[in-house]
């Protein structure tokens, strides 16, 4: 196996190699951080790369070490603490912003072993599926330099796929996890609500949720183990499961029930014909598996869901703006258009115009429109759509300094249609790249599982991975260095 070959591998394999003393945590370590150096001046998919801190970790891990993951280098998403390290968010507000702890994320992967090797970048305040912060420039697409990785986690993507590190961590709060790894060809989990604790800053969180962008299922199921489960102070939190992510995933699913749909949740927008070819030929592979599919119209295009949505998730991203000017000694009101990006004052501005009232009354009528989506699909295992609406945009195609910055939000939703109403009900979804399209890049579909469900839909991921498996596709940039 080549050095570089080794960032391929999955993350369990590479934790077993250094427990038997095949290989050193240094120099898996030492791998990630010669690639980081290669291949980021021109993916751009790093905040910062702590390498004296990854390599003094890193010698500190000794054969036999039985920590899950002992060894294996890491990233964490730039908009979770990670002590010593800037958290900037992607705004400029905060780009010299020090932490001086450990998110309940880190902290976790910390314990389980994984070495952080650095931060990753992501679209100011998280709010687009593609990842061009003013203060950061584009983050490119491994498959395609002149394309986007998907956002909000798209730096955790394009480091994966690329090869510069085997997993990466990213949140995915109307998709910034499934997003990006269809973008990247990658397997992308949205865990169900409250499976991850939001902790040490918040009691919980009604759309978004922490995941991790990896190559295989049997990783993202693991990884799941490691961050899933109850912090002092949470407010709500799924149920514990029956038995561990990683064992259900070994699981055969048995014969199921799913429905499968092309419409988009959005009425606008149009579905690129590869997007919805892909979950035709997944409807018919799942049948050859066993499972019954049948196509379905779910009551998803009801008139006001969309600014509903936005709406409530434009709420959240105001309290991260408001958060920003707190940590710059700025207070609420000492911001000004100048601080962000005119897309990010836009939704700041429109949203204290609103009062606590309607704050409020939107989230108890997303509440409303999930749990009639939620009884919709509650006769089926699991929800079949595209990942995606259309093929991986071009840089530049969603400009947060238009004339008109929201609709450049307005029009991100025609990209990405099929992936927030997922936050909205609070189920758990995951993005596998079972194809590829004619243009080279990779295709994705999207499966939905049961609420607190992610055994079960781990099983039936797991199913399709040996049925289509994508784990050993490489991007030409990373293939070159391979060769």
């Amino acid at each position: 196996m080549s050095d570089s070959d080794l960032m391929f591998r999955p993350a369990i394999e590479l934790a077993e190699m250094v427990r038997s003393g095949e290989i050193s945590s240094r120099e898996l370590v030492e791998t990630s951080l010669e690639r980081i150096e290669e291949l980021n001046p021109a993916l751009n998919a790093f905040v910062d790369v702590d390498s004296e801190r990854a390599l003094a970790t890193a010698d500190a891990v000794r054969p036999g070490d039985e920590r899950p993951f002992a060894g294996v280098p890491i990233a964490i998403k730039n908009n979770r603490p990670v002590q010593g390290l800037r958290l900037t968010y992607g705004c400029s507000l905060m780009a010299e912003n020090m932490c001086d702890y450990d998110h309940n994320i880190t902290r976790r992967l910390k314990q389980a072993g994984f070495v952080i090797v650095g931060t990753t970048t992501l679209p100011e305040y998280g709010i687009l599926p593609t990842s061009e912060a003013r203060i950061f420039g584009p983050t490119r697409n491994p498959w395609d330099l002149q394309r986007t990785s998907g956002g909000s986690s798209g730096g955790a993507a394009a480091a994966v796929a690329s090869g510069m590190l085997p997993v990466a961590h990213g949140n995915d709060g109307g998709g910034s996890v499934r997003i990006p790894a269809a973008c990247c060809g990658l397997v992308g989990l949205k865990p169900s609500r409250g499976r991850i604790s939001a902790a040490p800053e918040l009691g919980d969180s009604s759309l978004g949720i922490d995941g991790m962008l990896t190559r295989t299922v049997a990783d993202t199921a693991a990884i799941l183990d490691v961050l899933a489960g109850y912090e002092p102070g949470d407010a709500t939190w799924a149920p514990d499961p029956s038995e561990p992510f990683a064992h259900s995933a070994g699981r055969d699913p048995g014969r199921l029930r799913i429905a499968a749909t092309t419409l988009p949740p959005v009425p606008e927008a149009t579905v690129d014909p590869l997007c919805a070819r892909a979950v035709s030929d997944a409807s018919e592979l799942l049948r050859s598996l066993g499972h019954e599919v049948e196509e379905v119209d779910p009551p998803w295009q009801e008139d006001g869901l969309r600014e509903l949505f936005g709406a409530v998730f434009s709420t959240h991203i105001a309290l991260s703006i408001a958060y920003s000017g707190m940590v710059a000694g700025r207070g609420v009101d000492g911001i000004s258009s100048d601080d962000m990006e005119p897309m990010s004052w836009a939704i700041y501005s429109m949203i204290q115009k609103m009062n606590a009232v309607q704050g409020m009354g939107a989230a108890v009528q997303l509440q409303a429109y999930a749990r009639r989506l939620v009884t919709f699909l509650a006769p089926y295992d699991a929800l079949l759509t595209p990942a995606l609406a259309e093929r991986p945009l071009p840089l530049g195609t969603l400009d947060t300094a238009a004339p008109e910055p929201m609709e450049t939000f307005t029009r991100s939703g025609l990209f990405t249609p099929f992936t927030p109403v997922i936050n909205a009900t609070g189920q758990p979804g995951i993005s596998l790249p079972l194809y590829e399209g004619e243009d080279g890049l990779p295709l994705a579909v999207q499966l939905v599982g049961r609420p607190a469900g992610e055994g079960a839909l781990l099983a039936l991921a797991a199913q399709l991975e040996m049925a289509l498996p994508w784990a050993e596709r490489r991007p030409a940039i990373a293939q070159a260095l391979l060769d």
